[in-house]
């Protein structure tokens, strides 16, 4: 848990989830209570099957807990309409997984602005704001590339740039690193943690790496569903 200073942007209180029935039912979180403060960067560490990702799917408003509760703001995610989980989801976050979940064959740009295409932005605003981020990642020269077309690292970056063209509050980066060289992995942190750092935008990492998780301002670690101390994760950061 936190210590209390700043605003409190995601809380779980208590979250269980489970998946399948019967004899197949996989519990898959079993109680785990989290605080995250806004501005932060905080790691979710645990080896694979642990639990990690389930939390922050659930924290990121992509699934539900069977029991307990989570707040965003202080406000019960039950009580929000379908309406606002989306646009929450929308506008509010921002996501990097470990697959870039990009079109392969639509243009760097495109791929960037689809959030502000579901959001109703028109194209003339879509195509400035795509571009800023762009730009901020020195990725402009590549707008009019297809995606399909680039490294590994260019792939990550524009998965970046869709994550920032909302000016999201909160950035859930899933394994950003996971299938990125050492050296392209570590530019790929930098970028992440300069968000963090210089706008502010709270970040929230899953990850098995104990030198990613390191940077984080905070390491909640995951075994087998439940929150443990540290010592009990071998390879966690001191």
């Amino acid at each position: 848990m936190s210590d209390g200073v700043g605003e409190a942007i995601l809380e779980a209180i208590d979250i269980h989830r489970s998946y399948g029935r019967g004899s197949s039912r996989f519990e898959a979180l079993k109680g785990v209570s989290l605080r995250i403060d806004e501005g932060e960067s905080v790691a979710i560490v645990g080896k694979s099957g642990s639990g990690k990702s389930t939390l922050m799917h659930l924290l990121a408003l992509l699934d539900q807990p069977d029991d307990g509760a989570l707040r965003i703001d202080g406000v019960d995610s039950s009580q929000l309409s379908a309406r606002q989980l989306n646009r929450m989801r929308n506008q509010d976050f921002g996501f990097v997984f470990q697959q870039f979940f990009l079109t392969p064959n639509a243009t760097v740009l495109d791929n960037v602005v689809l959030p502000l295409k579901i959001a109703g932005v028109s194209r003339r605003e879509r195509k400035v704001r795509g571009m800023a981020v762009l730009t901020q990642l020195e990725m402009a020269d590549k707008a009019k590339s297809k995606a399909v077309n680039l490294s590994g690292g260019q792939k990550q970056r524009v998965v970046i740039a869709r994550a920032l063209v909302n000016n999201p509050r909160v950035i859930f980066a899933d394994e950003p690193t996971g299938n990125l060289d050492t050296g392209t992995g570590r530019l790929v942190e930098d970028i992440l943690f300069s968000l963090n750092k210089e706008y502010g935008m709270t970040l929230v990492v899953v990850t098995h790496d104990s030198e990613l998780a390191a940077r984080c301002d905070r390491q909640l670690f995951i075994r087998d569903g439940r929150a443990v101390p540290a010592t009990a994760i071998s390879g966690a950061p001191a």
